[in-house]
């Protein structure tokens, strides 16, 4: 056994002692339920790490969202459902199915053989190219999962000229919607639309909005800063004043 299988054997080790009777009261109270926040919460703590190009919390995060799955497989153990060996062969056996061009003798990588092989695993006899909806998917995130899906097969837009007169075409119909339903499937053409967009530019837009609402977040506690350094009460400044704090919290982006 390798490093690499040595050093996980001891993970899962030291997991099961948490979890004993003689290991700690919060872990052996934890339960897949329990767990799901925290389960959610690493996802987006790695993915925060990514986005900074951050190495060294990357690793650490991975590690955290390994505990989760080495948690969830002694629960489920304990449960007499599945251990972490059949987690790990589980998905060594698929990884060998889905990837026929590498390890099988089909020529080369085909989008369509990769939707029928997961529609045969699933039970089903034709899959859709465009992919399935999953509701707890971020819906930026599905959306372009979606649109990539479709793209695959060619059904997209030429170039991103096309991207760009849609959301035109878009937001006009937004801006004639007569009520809160047609405002709602307009707002949401319109992003959709959007998302098209990123994805033309390359651009996560799951990604780009948090970025955004950071920036947003960061943006106006320097302005509270600044209003409350100059002895003034955010609530009792007109509109036009906030706008000069914030076009002033707006320059030191850069600092």
């Amino acid at each position: 056994m390798g490093k690499t299988g040595e050093l996980f054997e001891e993970l899962v080790s030291i997991m099961e002692k948490l979890r004993s009777p003689e290991g700690c009261e919060w872990d052996r109270k934890q339960t897949h339920e329990s767990l799901k926040p925290y389960l959610i919460e690493e996802c987006y703590e790695l993915i925060e790490a990514i986005d900074k190009k951050d190495d060294e919390t990357m690793k650490e995060e991975l590690g955290d969202v390994l505990l989760q799955v080495v948690f969830h497989s002694q629960i489920a153990k304990e449960r007499n459902a599945f251990s972490i060996d059949d987690v790990v062969e589980h998905l060594k056996s698929k990884l060998i199915r889905r990837h026929p061009h590498v390890f099988g003798d089909s020529p080369a990588y085909s989008y369509k053989q990769w939707e029928d092989i997961k529609a045969q695993e699933k039970g089903k006899k034709k899959s859709s190219r465009v992919g399935e909806i999953n509701p707890l998917v971020p819906a930026l995130s599905m959306a372009r999962r979606i649109q990539e899906n479709a793209a695959q097969v060619g059904f997209d837009w030429d170039d991103i000229e096309g991207v760009y007169e849609k959301i035109e075409e878009e937001l006009e119909e937004l801006r004639k919607a007569k009520n809160t339903d047609e405002a709602e499937e307009e707002l949401g053409d319109l992003l959709f639309s959007i998302v098209n967009l990123s994805r033309f530019l390359g651009v996560d837009p799951e990604s780009a909005l948090r970025k955004a609402t950071r920036k947003f977040v960061e943006r106006f506690r320097r302005m509270e800063e600044m209003i409350e350094r100059d002895g003034l009460m955010l609530e009792e400044l007109s509109l036009r004043e906030l706008d000069e704090y914030w076009n002033k919290a707006k320059g030191g982006d850069e600092e």
